[in-house]
């Protein structure tokens, strides 16, 4: 019986043949912790009397979801993870550096065909690089950076075959939005997904990302994409190569194939409080909206940035809509500078905040005020998940929020490109 993507890059950091349903020791090859839960590994750490850690070199943290700080208590978990770093000489991205998932996949520690666990439920990003990548809590953060191993159980696999052409104005948000409200929260639980078809061929490395990242959104453990030329590229500007392409056998055995036709999607709302609460634009036009967001490890990188200002260029925020802008690295804020869409974006009214993920988790920089509507390019839309649970979330493509930006109410984008 042939193999998926899974059951094979499992089976090679295992050094065994495995199936899915079966448990496994498995090498990683890479782990991170961001400041949510890094003070919980080093923690963690010291329980287990960890006195050399055996992953230090393949192990990174990064100041990204408060930064920089906004109080006494987060800034003390600041100074214990540098001192953390320090003492163990290991790789640290402090404040300003921007969200977890950008600068790892920036920095080229991963590649196609790595087994990647990370302190963050949003870690299968990297499944568009054809890695496998899950979040972990941090206790199993702290025994795979003590180890270098750690316990898996082989996922069944999801095909989704997505055909056709997006159309003009639509966007890989709005697919995956599309996505994960066909199949519910909990449709693909602890399923890795493998997205094919024509129409993720033909997007960009930044528009995988979107989609990989939000596997979790549906319960998966692992979403992942065929590692291609735009792959390959991408890695080569990075200086580096992707040497264990891992593809699934003709024959791989998969518990259920979706199919999807892309030209059929429209922009696609989330509507609050969950994220498979989806309904295309239409149903929710006009809809009141006092913040707008543009950022997070789903949509913060250039080309959503660009995206965005493409709309906004000439046009003005609505009075009393407050437009946050958070590239998801400094590297991207930079490039974006350079390019004009920094001035194009401000010149609209927007404000652009540190790099980093303080709107989306609600500790800082931008929380709405009691019964505000916010639309937001995050990936999810939990009650109080931008830090008051008296507000309401919806989610959208860089696109729609620009669009609803203008015109302080959900609007529909495709008018303005």
């Amino acid at each position: 019986m042939g193999k998926t993507i899974a059951e094979k890059i499992l089976s090679m950091h295992a050094k065994k043949d495995l199936t899915a349903g079966e448990y496994a020791l498995c090498s990683v090859d890479f782990c991170l912790g961001q400041d949510g839960t890094s003070g919980l590994i080093i923690d963690a750490l010291a329980k287990l009397g960890t006195k050399k850690l055996i992953a230090a070199k393949r192990f990174c943290m990064v100041i990204d979801h408060s930064a920089p700080s906004p109080n006494i208590g987060v800034s003390a978990i600041h100074a214990k993870m540098r001192k953390f770093a320090d003492e163990n000489n290991l790789c640290l991205y402090d404040i300003g550096c921007g969200v977890c998932h950008q600068v790892v996949l920036e920095s080229g520690e991963v590649l196609p065909g790595y087994l990647v666990v990370g302190a963050d439920s949003h870690t299968c990003t990297y499944g568009a690089l054809g890695a496998l990548a899950t979040g972990f809590g941090s206790t199993d953060l702290a025994v795979t950076l003590a180890s270098g191993k750690n316990w898996f159980k082989v996922p069944d696999t999801i095909k989704i075959i997505v055909d056709g052409k997006l159309p003009k104005g639509v966007y890989s948000k709005d697919l995956i939005l599309h996505i994960i409200g066909d199949l519910g929260s909990d449709g693909a639980t602890y399923n890795a997904v493998e997205f094919v078809g024509e129409a993720i061929n033909v997007l960009s490395v930044d528009a995988r990302f979107t989609i990989s990242n939000m596997a979790v959104e549906m319960g998966a453990k692992f979403g992942i994409m065929y590692p291609d030329k735009k792959v390959t590229e991408w890695l080569k500007a990075r200086g580096k190569n992707a040497k264990n392409i891992v593809l699934p056998d003709k024959d791989a055995k998969y518990i259920s194939v979706k199919r999807y036709d892309a030209s059929k999607i429209s922009p696609t709302i989330a509507k609050p409080h969950t994220v498979d609460n989806t309904c295309p634009i239409k149903e929710v036009l006009g809809t009141r909206i006092d913040v707008a967001y543009i950022g997070t490890c789903t949509n913060g990188r250039l080309e959503d940035l660009q995206i965005a200002a493409k709309i906004l260029k000439g046009k003005q925020v609505k009075k009393n809509v407050r437009l946050i802008i958070a590239p998801a690295s400094k590297d991207i804020y930079l490039v974006a500078m350079k390019k004009g869409i920094i001035e194009t974006l401000i010149k609209a009214g927007a404000s652009v905040v540190t790099p980093g993920c303080g709107p989306c988790v609600g500790t800082h920089n931008g929380v709405p005020a009691d019964g505000e509507n916010a639309i937001s390019t995050a990936n999810r839309n939990f009650k109080g998940r931008m830090g008051n649970p008296n507000a309401f979330i919806y989610l959208a493509s860089p696109a729609t929020v620009a669009a609803s930006a203008i015109e302080g109410k959900i609007a529909d984008p495709r008018k303005y490109v």
